[in-house]
């Protein structure tokens, strides 16, 4: 079983409207020196896979077909083994 992080952000050449906001609202709470605010996406996922690679190939798919729009958006993500807990 694996876990993967994924960041979905807008590509740098869409305007981000919700960034845009929240940069103008922390500069009103006086935090002038922020800048270039942008929002994204972040979703974990557990992977039932048998390797890393093949969860990797699943996390890429659906990202791909699914969770981020290729027009729009660019992701990223981070695959790690979870660690299964022993009782004694």
């Amino acid at each position: 079983m694996y876990k993967a992080n994924i960041t979905i952000t807008l590509r740098p050449s869409i305007l981000d409207p919700e960034g845009k906001t929240i940069e103008q609202s922390l500069h009103q709470l006086g935090y002038g020196d922020v800048h270039n605010i942008r929002m994204g996406k972040h979703v974990e996922v557990d992977v039932d896979a048998g390797t890393e690679k093949e969860a990797r190939e699943i996390v890429d798919t659906i990202c791909s077909k699914l969770l981020a729009n290729p027009v729009m958006e660019d992701y990223t993500f981070r695959v790690e083994k979870l660690q299964v807990a022993v009782e004694r």
